[in-house]
């Protein structure tokens, strides 16, 4: 098991290169499933989610190979309709499946997902929605068994906004005749992507990025190349990492505009922020300002920054309440930052955080991919060692976040250590 240790206290100064998006780069390899052929994705990250559904794929029958940050998937061969539990347990993404596997092959076998404990997160939205589009569903032993003769267009509307749900319907309408409308859909940058790399492919959809989304059924669709977008998530994590250590950092090959209540929260914390075409230099002051906000659906403040964030608020100027809107579990963090000596109450969904002038290091435990990401931030800011262990946790979705974080000059390195018995 591998374990990071920083030595807190050093200014990051430098520039960073954000990698490939995860959470765009699942859903778009995962439409590979909806044509036979031969398909090129650049710029995928190096991350144990992108493994898993690569070797998901795989299992299903597709010809995967890996060069680098460049993927080849082959489907011609593909026949297999069934994603496995030892596959799908690994990650919830892995749901992602159950929609193009029904439009290519008319039905489709996939085990309920497993993944991050910060919420139910359930699926009830994907099935309704594929139910309104004609497939028969069954749940039995573990496993959502759906079946069609041929998907059908329907409008269907979300009761909250889902982005898996989105994309999974997305994906399933492409192929069903007549018209699907998707109401109170999910407007994350990234289903901008997977609607992009679907309409390359030959799909009809209009209204991406907004909240009504219109798909017009196609009787086939072709391989492409494509190139996923930057992680804004990892953006917005570097940028918290500059503004914590009063560091100086440009963070390069982002789309500023995916990080737009990032910038303004950062802004208000009293970090200046310099926007260029595609990249971003942020400047930490000694005085952090504490602020309040809220998780929302994009392009509200995103859930997968709260943790960095509380961070910053931890070691802020005065009160700030954090408000989490989106999943109910996830403060789990919130124990682990406070052995760090922060001052944190969790009341239900709202955290009340008062700053303290120094955090101290500590040995820590990483309990999901973002507060892995926030245990090391605070590490950064921490005097002192602070170790951090389940860093596979970090591995899901930050590619050698460590490295980078080095490279701008942060005392912070992994090491493999035994595991006890």
């Amino acid at each position: 098991m591998d374990e990071i240790i920083i030595k807190g206290g050093r200014s990051l100064s430098g520039e960073v290169v954000v990698g490939g998006a995860k959470n765009a780069a699942l859903p778009i390899l995962t439409a590979s499933i909806l044509a036979k052929g031969k398909f090129t994705f650049h710029n995928v990250p190096k991350l144990r989610d992108i493994d898993s559904i690569m070797e998901l794929l795989s299992t299903m029958g597709a010809d995967v190979d890996c060069d680098g940050h460049t993927v080849h998937i082959d489907t011609t061969g593909m026949n297999h309709y069934e994603a496995p539990y030892e596959q799908v347990r690994k990650m919830r993404a892995s749901i992602l499946v159950l929609g193009p596997l029904l439009a290519r092959m008319k039905k489709a076998k996939v085990s309920l997902p497993g993944g991050c404990a910060i919420g139910a997160r359930p699926i009830d939205l994907h099935l309704n929605g594929l139910s309104l589009l004609g497939a028969d569903i069954k749940l039995e032993h573990g496993y959502v068994e759906a079946a069609c003769k041929q998907l059908k267009g329907a409008e269907i509307y979300f009761d909250i906004p889902t982005v898996t749900g989105t994309e999974n319907l997305m994906m399933a309408a492409v192929l069903a005749t007549g018209t699907t409308v998707l109401r109170n859909a999910a407007r994350e940058p990234e289903i901008i992507a997977l609607a992009d790399v679907l309409i390359q492919m030959g799909a009809n959809i209009t209204g991406a990025g907004t909240a009504v989304i219109t798909i017009n059924g196609v009787k086939k669709l072709k391989p492409v190349t494509a190139t996923i977008i930057p992680d804004r998530i990892e953006a917005g994590t570097l940028m918290v990492a500059a503004a914590l250590t009063q560091g100086d950092v440009k963070i390069k090959n982002c789309d500023p505009i995916h990080l737009k209540s990032i910038i303004h929260k950062l802004e208000k914390a009293g970090a200046r922020v310099q926007v260029f075409k595609k990249s971003v230099r942020v400047k930490g002051q000694k005085t952090i300002n504490s602020i309040d906000l809220k998780t929302m659906p994009y392009p509200g403040f995103p859930t997968d920054m709260q943790a960095q964030f509380m961070v910053l608020m931890s070691v802020a100027n005065g009160f700030s309440v954090i408000s989490e809107n989106i999943f109910e579990n996830r403060f789990i963090h919130v124990s682990e930052l406070c052995r760090m000596g922060t001052d944190i109450t969790i009341s239900g969904s709202h955290a009340m955080i008062k700053g303290v002038v120094q955090l101290s290091g500590a040995p820590v435990m990483a309990t999901d991919l973002r507060a892995s990401a926030s245990l090391i931030l605070a590490g950064l800011a921490a005097k002192g060692t602070t170790t951090v262990s389940r860093v596979y946790h970090l591995d899901r979705g930050y590619e050698s976040l460590e490295k980078k974080l080095a490279g701008l000059g942060a005392a912070i390195k992994r090491v493999s250590v035994k595991k006890k018995t």
